[in-house]
Formats: structure tokens, sequence, C-alpha cells
């Protein structure tokens, strides 16, 4: 019983950091048979930690069988969460009503200056390309299960598929754009926030634009602001 638990949990990890997945692509990176993910996958729906999804394969329209996708819950995600959420909220309502929302942006910041200032040095070191690799590892080594995609029109996307403190970030989006801003300082490029958990998307999606395309922009920038300056 101790095992079967432990491979659950482990299917439904997968499913919070890669979905919505099939259920064929689960029991290829589990090396588990087809019947033992339908078991598993079964026993999460039950529990109501997955729901199934369709989705039609690329490049098919209207034609084939739609494939079957699951994808986190609400619930399964909040099996996830390590952040004392009541006391954490709480504590930012307080905040907000005796200093105003300012406070409350102010120690967004201060949360993830710690995460600046333990990469800003590795960053110097490291070729622009690679450093939202880096970034995601950071992420990933404190629970937000990050990874990095190439978006095939430009720059990066950058993919945080579980998020400790989503709750609390939904009633106070500070977290999230102090998050934000702190990603484009580390990255040293700019960032676009698409998606986020908080707000009731399965994953947080942020755009990274190509640090190629930064410096151009910049020297662009330069040299408009030299001749009108003439």
């Amino acid at each position: 019983m101790s095992a079967e638990r432990g491979t659950r949990a482990r299917v439904a990890r997968l499913i919070l950091e890669h979905g919505p997945v099939t259920a064929a692509s689960l029991g290829e990176r589990l090396g588990l048979t087809p019947a033992a993910v339908r078991r598993h996958l079964d026993a999460l729906l039950a529990d109501g930690m997955i729901e199934p999804r369709t989705a039609r394969p690329r490049g098919q329209r209207g034609r084939g069988r739609p494939a079957k996708l699951f994808a986190i819950t609400d619930a399964g995600r909040s099996t996830f969460v390590h952040a004392y959420d009541d006391l954490a909220g709480s504590a930012l309502r307080f905040l907000a009503e005796r200093m105003g929302g300012e406070a409350v942006s102010e120690f967004a910041r201060a949360q993830v200056s710690g995460l600046v200032d333990r990469l800003e040095s590795v960053m110097r070191e490291v070729p622009a390309d690679q450093r939202i690799r880096v970034l995601a590892e950071a992420l990933s080594a404190e629970g937000y299960a990050a990874s990095a995609t190439e978006t095939g029109i430009g720059g990066e996307q950058l993919c945080q598929h579980h998020c400790p403190v989503a709750h609390v970030a939904a009633a106070f989006p500070q977290l999230c754009e102090a998050e934000t801003e702190a990603f484009g300082q580390l990255l040293g490029t700019p960032v676009q926030r698409l998606a986020t958990i908080a707000n009731g998307d399965g994953v947080c999606t942020t755009h990274v634009s190509s640090h190629a395309l930064a410096v151009r922009h910049a020297r662009s920038h330069e040299t408009t602001s030299k001749e009108s300056g003439r």
C-alpha cells in the first residue's frame, strides 16, 4: 500500500509539473503499464486531485479522436502547498489595513530580494542565453516546479507549474508583481507575465524577451535620444 501511494503521488507530481498530459506520456515517464497508469488516474480523479481535458492533435482540424489529457485541480495543487496560507494572508491583510497597499508591495519586494541576492553574482558569470535556465533551476529548488522553453517566435517562456503561495497571491497580486520585477532584474531583459496560478490559470507563465533583442532595443533608444538632443 505504501508503494502504491508513493507511485500515485509521483503521478500527481508529474501532472502538476508537466500537465495537461496524456496517460501514455505518464506511463513512459514512470515506466508503468497502461493498466497501472489508468488505476492511478482513476483514483486521483475520484479524489478530485486531477481533471480530464480534451485537445485535438496539432495539424488536425475536426478529424481524429480528441486526445485525452489530465490536469491538476486546485484541490490537487493544494496538497503540494507548503506555505502557511492562512497566517500569511492574515498578516498581509493586517499590514494593508494599518499601513496601506504600498506597504504590502514593499514586503513583496523584500521577500523576493533573497532570490535576487543569491543569483545576481551567478547571473553575471552565466552567458545571457543560459540565465533563464539557471533561474528555472533555482525556482524549482524552492518548490515552484519551473521550466524554460523557447517560444518559436523569439524569446523564451518561464513556466512555474506550482506556486506555494498561490492562495495568498490571489488576494495580494503585489507578490506576483514583485516576482516579475525580480525576474527582469536577474535576466537583464524585458519580461511580461502572461498568466498566473493565482489568477486561476494552470501555470504561471512569463515571456522573456531575447537578450539580443533587448540589446538592439537599448541601442536604438540610445541613438534616438542622442539625435533628439542635438
